[in-house]
């Protein structure tokens, strides 16, 4: 990493990292191997800038370190292939995992999926297990089932690091009912709500007071303490890519997912967006202890209770 990169990611105020993404298929164990081994080398090989966040200790000790904190997790869970690979891949660091992407696999259902069906025998195993080690069950992608389903065998609360409100947005599939985010916090969650444009709101103008709407909407249903930031981009976010690696990228979903010219928000496309949406949660009323909530106190509150063996 070069030391304009190492800048701009100290400067945006973010001491924590979740770089999961999305693999599934038939070679899921083998990409997540790969996915693994490349940011644990990674962070070896730059320990003096970043370290791997483990536990709720270590959630403590990366701010004061002066380091940047990589939780490392995947946005699928086709790499268990039994209930055993939940145990190995938290050996090689993996502290989430979300149940299903955006189509099925042998859990349950994703949010794109023709019909909307819930968490199978084998998924209800693989939850135990993930409860029984320490690994965070998250149903950001999951149909509307599946994320029903997730809160009721969970014994562990289930997060949703980065979705919005379907209240909000009717009729998109990749958001959350009103009767899930409610689900969040009987089961002492935190739903981290993200600035993807199509997201936010279904047509233009979309803003960043647009955005602060979905964190009230959950506030106002489940309270501030169950909310957090899941912005679900890097720090230049989705517009700043190359052109082909663009088109790629949309050609990979399904039409439900409603792009359009903009994936980003401005105001939140850039690396310093975090000072700007505190600004706005600040605008909006929100206490100096709601927002420090907001900006990382309740994922690390909820996460300590997930990572307790």
């Amino acid at each position: 990493m070069s030391l304009l990169a190492r800048n701009r990611v100290r400067d945006s105020g973010i001491n924590i990292f979740h770089p999961a993404i999305g693999l599934g298929g038939p070679g899921a164990y083998e990409q997540a191997l790969k996915f693994f081994a490349s940011w644990n080398g990674f962070i070896a090989n730059a320990d003096q800038h970043f370290m791997r966040v483990d536990s709720a200790a270590d959630l403590d000790r990366v701010k004061a370190s002066g380091k940047i904190g990589i939780l490392l997790g995947l946005q699928n869970s086709d790499q268990f292939r039994n209930p055993d690979d939940v145990d190995f891949f938290r050996g090689l660091g993996q502290r989430v995992s979300q149940l299903t992407y955006n189509s099925r696999n042998l859990i349950g259902n994703g949010s794109t999926e023709r019909r909307d069906e819930g968490i199978s025998d084998f998924g209800i195993a693989i939850i135990e297990r993930m409860n029984k080690v320490g690994m965070a069950v998250d149903v950001s992608h999951c149909g509307d089932r599946t994320t029903l389903d997730a809160f009721e065998i969970s014994k562990k609360p289930v997060l949703i690091t980065h979705s919005n409100c379907r209240a909000l947005v009717p009729g998109h599939p990749r958001l959350k009912t009103d009767e899930a985010i409610k689900k969040v916090g009987a089961g002492g969650g935190v739903m981290g709500i993200t600035g993807v444009r199509m997201f936010v709101k279904g047509d233009e103008p979309t803003t960043i007071e647009n955005v602060l709407d979905h964190f009230d909407h959950v506030a106002n249903l489940i309270g501030p303490e169950h909310l957090g930031v899941g912005s679900d981009i890097d720090l230049h976010g989705y517009d700043a890519m190359p052109p082909e690696l663009n088109k790629r990228l949309r050609a990979s979903y399904k039409g439900s997912y409603g792009f359009r010219e903009k994936i980003d928000i401005e105001s939140l496309n850039h690396p310093q967006r975090m000072f700007d949406l505190t600004e706005g949660l600040i605008r909006r009323k929100y206490s100096d202890k709601d927002i420090e909530g907001i900006l990382g106190g309740n994922f690390k509150r909820v996460l300590a209770q997930i990572w307790t063996v």
